[in-house]
């Protein structure tokens, strides 16, 4: 039971977090200020996409120097 406990994990893990550890974190950042931002009487719905168009790039730009 314990193994298939630590494959589920396992499978989670590299489903969430995967390659690049910081894309990940700016994804969640990126969620929890759009719902914080959500809260006010600003409109939130650029903020994901923003966040987007600045971490792939920084993705793609350590994919390369790291391959």
């Amino acid at each position: 039971m314990a193994g298939r406990i630590r494959a589920f994990a396992a499978f989670w893990y590299d489903f969430v977090i995967g390659d690049d550890w910081l894309v990940a974190a700016g994804v969640v950042v990126s969620l929890a200020l759009t719902y914080w931002l959500s809260q006010t009487a600003v409109p939130a719905w650029w903020l994901v996409p923003l966040f987007l168009v600045l971490l792939l790039p920084l993705s793609l730009w350590r994919a390369a120097r790291r391959g």
